[in-house]
């Protein structure tokens, strides 16, 4: 009784990872409702906030010297290489390839590009915001601080805000964006709140990061994401654009409009569950093409050459393309009968089949050797 207990959990399992028969109706669209308009002017009244005290040199400043002459990773240095690697949460890369890879999944499961355009629409706008504010104030970071007590801006710096902090809020918070339920968008959203809160603090453990910059990627990074319901129309065109290409490049496939060779490459992307494919291509007499009336096949594009047998007939050709720039005539030899293997009359060579080498003869011929005993 346990053992078909834990059996018909792993069936559940398994049919939650297999692929829908077709795209769920239930999955809506975040709006941009009134609490969101809410969170999003508060913080960026908070981002407004952190930019001007930092222009101003005010107390937070202070702050960031204060901390940075702690020197946290000297206190407890037994946590060092722990942060090492847990820094990589807020990494680019890494985050980003992990993350692609989850929504791709979740992209084939339910028919739909919106996982992956969501997540492309989000990096870029954080590439943008985040790393137009770095290069235009220009902040150094703590260890390449120069005046005590300054803010370290213009100097030509690129870490404020930190791109590690806003990167990891955007990243981790996609997932519970695009979360299809509340429990799951909810659950998501502590555990991204948590990666990046610690992803944060420890830029500021390292020593890469003052304070403030990591107080302007939190904000930075949760603007993206309380800004993204604004693009969702930009999004489901982009969708609807790339299915509508995807159907273009099937249709011009299946009416041979398209080079062989291109086709071939894109019959996995172009099939559906594995419907379409492709057939060979048979060209009789008159310019008609056969190969099933259901899925047509496109025809050469190249120049062909007709190649006729003795004992096939006049009225049937087989097309065969050329790849060399120029077209040469076919050159056949006279049909004879074709007999197999063990009919055919064995030949026995006569003779030494090496050629005769005329040099070595005139050169034995000139010195010959002399006879024993004289």
């Amino acid at each position: 009784m346990r053992t078909d207990q834990i059996l018909t959990r792993l069936e559940r399992v398994f049919a939650r990872l297999d692929r829908e028969p077709e795209r769920p109706a239930h999955l809506q669209t975040p709006q941009m409702s009134r609490h969101r308009v809410v969170l999003l002017g508060s913080t960026l009244a908070f981002y407004l906030a952190i930019v001007v005290a930092v222009l101003t040199t005010s107390w937070l400043v202070r702050l960031d010297w204060q901390i940075m002459f702690f020197r946290p990773y000297e206190q407890w240095p037994q946590l060092h290489a722990f942060l090492d690697y847990l820094v990589v949460l807020g990494q680019r890369g890494p985050t980003a390839v992990m993350v692609a890879a989850w929504l791709g999944w979740r992209s084939w499961r339910q028919h739909t590009l919106r996982p992956l355009i969501t997540l492309g629409v989000a990096l870029l706008l954080l590439n943008i915001t985040v790393g137009s504010v770095k290069l235009g104030l220009g902040r150094l970071g703590p260890h390449y601080a120069t005046e005590i007590g300054s803010a370290e801006l213009f100097a030509g710096g690129d870490i404020f805000p930190s791109g590690h902090t806003a990167n990891a809020v955007v990243t981790w918070g996609i997932l519970a964006y695009l979360a299809s339920t509340g429990v799951t968008r909810r659950v998501l959203s502590v555990v991204s709140a948590v990666v990046s809160l610690s992803v944060g603090a420890t830029t500021v453990y390292l020593g890469t990061h003052w304070v403030s910059d990591v107080l302007l990627g939190w904000s930075a990074g949760l603007l993206i994401l309380l800004a993204l319901p604004w693009f969702e129309p930009l999004i489901a065109r982009t969708e609807a654009y790339v299915f509508d290409v995807r159907e273009l490049l099937r249709r011009r496939a299946e009416t041979g409009r398209m080079p062989a060779p291109v086709v071939s490459a894109l019959t996995p992307l172009l099939s559906a569950g594995g419907k379409w494919r492709l057939r060979p291509v048979t060209e009789v007499a008159g310019g008609a093409v056969t190969g099933g009336a259901e899925e047509p096949v496109p025809q050469p594009v190249r120049g062909t050459v007709a190649a006729a047998t003795a004992t096939a007939s006049a009225s049937t050709a087989t097309a065969v393309t050329l790849h060399s720039p120029t077209t040469r005539p076919a050159v056949h030899p006279a049909g004879r009968p074709h007999v197999i293997r063990s009919e055919r009359t064995p030949v026995t060579p006569v003779g030494s089949r090496r050629p005769a080498h005329t040099e070595r003869a005139t050169a034995r011929g000139a010195a010959a050797r002399p006879v024993a005993g004289g």
